[in-house]
């Protein structure tokens, strides 16, 4: 039986965020999953959070040189992947995403889906240009035009301060690579989840990913697992060897950045883990939106903001001690001088 306080710590350690780690981009991506990235600057946060030294143009020349990709991924939102693993990723996700579109053949969304992985192969594409491809025969549902195939953000898509219209790639295009099976992809799946956000329920694996019970299977099946239960009873799984750190290990102050997904990879109410009850409604809006947040202790206990004259703003959450408030002070004095660098 693991408690509420094992599991955070070992939440921090599969997520680098007890030590900042010397590691490369991609090798740290890989680590911890994957990183959502709605926000431009959400991803390069997230890794400033964990790794020592990091700087902003790794992470840019990691794009440009497609050891990382930016693409439409779990759940229909932005992500950030490691390129070794996004084929992976995809194969299991996309054809359980795509062929859920109600009231559209099988048959026609495979025809649809060669359409347009016709087109991106051969140049960059826009979303709306996939969405004038496609949308149509959706029935107009435009935004699942995204799980039809994959496509990759092309740079400066995916950087710093790029707000503009993205052009997309096929991946074939762009990685060289074909799709595995999906099962394969699910195996890799569910390996790369519980070694960074394990010890996890089934049902965690499913909400963090968007799909159904089937579509991981194959890859419960091919897992090696070890199983715990936590304070409530529920079967835990895991992977062999992942960190699993005692409860009273020393956890810094940590600045998130918007939609970490350290806050959402797991289906309520298990994000209880690093998010108090609570402040989950305050953190957490009705219409999805992510607070940045400040970690305590490992568990959420502030809401943090730059405005654009890189003055940082503090919400504490809870009455911060003298000792805590200071440190939340010195970590804040880094992340606003990463955001002037």
């Amino acid at each position: 039986m693991l408690t509420l306080r094992e599991l955070n710590r070992a939440l921090l350690a599969r997520q680098l965020l007890l030590e900042r780690r010397k590691l490369g981009v991609q090798q740290a991506v890989e680590r911890i999953c994957a990183i959502q990235a709605q926000w431009p600057q959400s991803p390069y946060i997230g890794l400033w959070a964990r790794l020592a030294g990091f700087r902003k143009e790794q992470l840019t020349h990691a794009l440009e040189q497609h050891r990382v990709v930016k693409t439409q991924l779990f759940r229909i939102t932005l992500h950030i992947t490691s390129a070794r693993d996004y084929p992976y990723f995809f194969a299991f996700w996309g054809p359980a995403a795509r062929d859920r579109t109600s009231g559209v053949s099988k048959e026609k969304l495979e025809e649809l889906t060669r359409r347009v992985r016709a087109v991106a192969i051969e140049r960059p594409v826009t979303q709306a240009e996939v969405e004038e491809l496609a949308a149509d025969e959706m029935h107009g549902m435009r935004w699942r035009t995204r799980t039809l195939t994959p496509l990759v953000h092309l740079p400066p898509g995916g950087t710093w301060s790029h707000y503009g219209r993205a052009h997309l790639r096929a991946m074939e295009a762009v990685l060289g690579v074909e799709l595995p099976s999906p099962e394969d992809g699910a195996e890799r799946l569910v390996r790369s989840y519980l070694a960074a956000f394990g010890p996890a329920t089934q049902e965690d694996i499913l909400r963090f990913a968007g799909v159904r019970v089937g579509d991981i299977r194959p890859g419960v099946e091919r897992v090696e697992l070890r199983r715990f239960r936590d304070e409530r009873g529920r079967v835990l799984l895991d992977v062999p060897r992942a960190p699993l750190p005692d409860g009273d290990t020393p956890a810094p102050v940590r600045f998130l950045p918007k939609w970490d997904s350290s806050l959402l990879a797991y289906a309520p109410p298990e994000r209880t883990r690093i998010l108090p009850e609570e402040f989950r409604r305050t953190v957490i809006a009705k219409n999805g939106d992510v607070l940045p947040t400040v970690l305590v202790d490992g568990f959420v206990a502030a809401a943090w903001d730059v405005g654009t004259k890189r003055d940082l703003t503090i919400k504490p959450l809870r009455r911060l001690t003298r000792q805590e408030r200071a440190a939340v002070d010195e970590e804040g004095e880094r992340v606003v001088e990463f955001f002037r660098s």
